[in-house]
């Protein structure tokens, strides 16, 4: 197993030179796994590991010795951030997601280096199931992408059972967080629930939502080639397109078009801003008209040309 996961990291190019690496360390088997074959394939010195300490269990200050101690042994340079959770931070889960990758960023702006984080194919079919039961969107089936600008995730086709066999055979120790074991949160009720339900009535149930998620990537391609000549036309500018030519559009590419206005405008995804899409191609087309998208972001219909903006 040791050899066949190096071969298939250094396969995919992912964490490839010239870029430095900066892996992801939480502590658990797929950060323990993934941080080792980083070593393995681009030697130490290119490769550094964050760990955030949230301090939200009795036993976070173990995780980030243990990780001090991995770090130390493999000869990679570890940077160790302890964030405080604000007054009204809202969720906690999103807290800390976005507390780690912006430890990462920080991290690897500087020189420009590859962020590389341990989601599997478990953690694959754990997000796609979770997202199509909370998310009214195509992005929900399409899952989370291998590379995403500089975020890598070299183990998104290696399994949470691969990634234990490869720690084991590489006397690695890792940390078992043990809060992925309470119900209280929605992803671990899709792992321990969900996703036993569905293997009992197919045992190549994880499978085939892998299988079709990565059908749906390769269509979306099309589909996303299809929005690009549109937004591309002559008679607009990039990030606009004509009010017209809106109207014009078959219903479903109208709404991939407004999706795509909505997420170049915030810079990241708006959940459901496709579902205005009848809404905007029924603005006025004289004067300014805008209506609401969420996510921050609105539908700006001016002189006959349709954008979308932040306010």
């Amino acid at each position: 197993m040791e050899n066949t996961l190096l071969e298939r990291v250094v396969g995919d190019g992912l964490i490839g030179p010239p870029a430095p690496v900066v892996v992801m360390l939480s502590g658990g088997r797929d950060s323990v796994c993934l941080l080792d074959l980083a070593v393995r394939a681009r030697g130490a010195a290119a490769v550094r590991a964050v760990h955030v300490n949230y301090a939200l269990r009795d036993d976070s200050g173990e995780d980030e010795r243990h990780c001090a101690k991995l770090c130390a042994e493999l000869g990679v340079e570890l940077s160790i951030e302890r964030p405080r959770r604000p007054e009204g931070a809202g969720n906690l889960q999103s807290w800390a997601r976005d507390a780690r990758y912006a430890a990462a960023a920080a991290l690897a702006t500087p020189d420009g280096a590859t962020i590389a984080t341990g989601h599997t194919a478990d953690d694959q079919v754990e997000t796609i199931l979770y997202r199509l039961a909370s998310s009214p969107s195509r992005r929900a089936l399409l899952g989370m992408r291998r590379h995403d600008g500089r975020l890598a995730r070299p183990l998104l086709g290696t399994t949470r059972e691969e990634t234990t066999d490869y720690c084991r055979e590489r006397g690695l120790a890792w940390r078992d967080d043990a809060t992925n074991a309470e119900p209280i949160y929605a992803r671990n009720r899709v792992r321990q629930g969900l996703i036993p339900e569905l293997s009992r009535i197919h045992p190549a149930a994880t499978a085939n939502v892998l299988r079709t998620a990565a059908l749906l990537r390769d269509e979306a391609e099309v589909l996303d080639s299809l929005v690009e000549a549109e937004l591309g036309r002559a008679d607009g500018h990039r990030g606009t397109i004509s009010q017209e030519r809106f109207g014009e559009l078959h219903p479903a590419l109208r709404r991939l078009v407004l999706q795509r206005l909505a997420d170049t405008a915030a810079g990241r995804p708006v959940p459901g801003a496709a579902r205005f899409a009848e809404q905007v191609a029924g603005l006025r087309r004289t004067g300014t008209a805008m209506l609401d998208l969420g996510g921050g972001v609105r539908a700006v219909a001016e002189r006959g040309v349709l954008r979308a903006e932040r306010p």
